[in-house]
């Protein structure tokens, strides 16, 4: 097969794994969107199992329901950011497949990355669920405890100026160098890698995920944000600027609403 061939199938399969993964983006946000909006609309009373006043004990379907309602969230806020690497795992494979490799599908890897996400997922609603029991979230899910917000905000903060930050993003800023270090063969190979990447993805965005309890879990502006930033922040050409600028403000942020708290 001639060189350009093998260009216009590379330059296929990105399209399609792009699509792919804009489809499952939009799938993900619109219901997020749903679930914001319904809540939105619904009386106090009739909120129910998706934003229950705080005398409500849960059950295991509203922690089912809220499990699901992170894993999606988490999709439509971290598939984007992930979308290099993944189309760099798609153009590698492609490469190895004509030289005779084992075909290994690429949602084999974002499987692997999807898992990661579902268990800080599971983590997110054990957390919300001893929030709601200490009574400290509204029923819209936001922080109604200045101290909760403000130490949220300082670790958040803290966290952007830490080696474990700077290690986690460096794996996430280097598609190719990740791959080439990390490549194993097959689809448990591919899966590790996934599981590997969401790690380090993780291991970047967890503290920043904490703070949709300070801006609402439910509120789509707050949580746009986030995703923005996150995006930003592991594209952006000088990543670093961006990471302390952030920090510092979070810090201040949060040392205000501890002040105001305490004083």
């Amino acid at each position: 097969m001639s060189g350009i061939d093998l260009n216009v199938i590379h330059l296929r399969d990105r399209r399609v794994v792009l699509a792919g993964l804009g489809g499952i983006t939009a799938l993900a946000w619109a219901y997020t969107a749903y679930l914001a909006l319904r809540m939105d609309a619904m009386p106090m009373p009739a909120m129910g199992t998706m934003a229950m006043p705080q005398w409500q004990p849960w059950g295991a379907i509203d922690f089912a329901l809220m499990v699901l309602m992170w894993a999606v969230m988490m999709v439509a806020m971290m598939v984007p950011s992930a979308s290099p690497m993944i189309v760099t795992f798609t153009t590698i494979h492609r490469k190895r497949r004509a030289q005779g490799n084992a075909f290994v599908p690429t949602a084999v890897f974002l499987a692997g990355y999807a898992i990661v996400w579902g268990v800080f997922s599971v983590a997110a609603t054990l957390a919300q669920w001893g929030f709601h029991q200490a009574a400290l979230l509204s029923p819209m899910m936001v922080s109604t405890s200045p101290i909760l917000g403000g130490v949220l905000l300082i670790s958040a903060g803290a966290f952007q100026w830490s080696g474990l930050k700077n290690v986690c993003l460096a794996k996430c800023r280097t598609p190719l160098g990740f791959l080439l270090t990390e490549w194993r063969d097959g689809r448990r190979g591919a899966l590790v890698m996934g599981l590997r990447h969401g790690a380090f993805c993780t291991g970047c965005c967890w503290a920043l995920m904490a703070l949709l309890f300070v801006g609402g879990v439910m509120n789509l502006l707050w949580v746009a944000a986030i995703a923005a930033f996150v995006l930003v922040e592991k594209l952006a050409p000088e990543h670093w600027r961006v990471e302390r600028i952030a920090g510092v403000g979070l810090l201040a942020a949060g040392g205000w609403l501890l002040f105001g708290a305490l004083v």
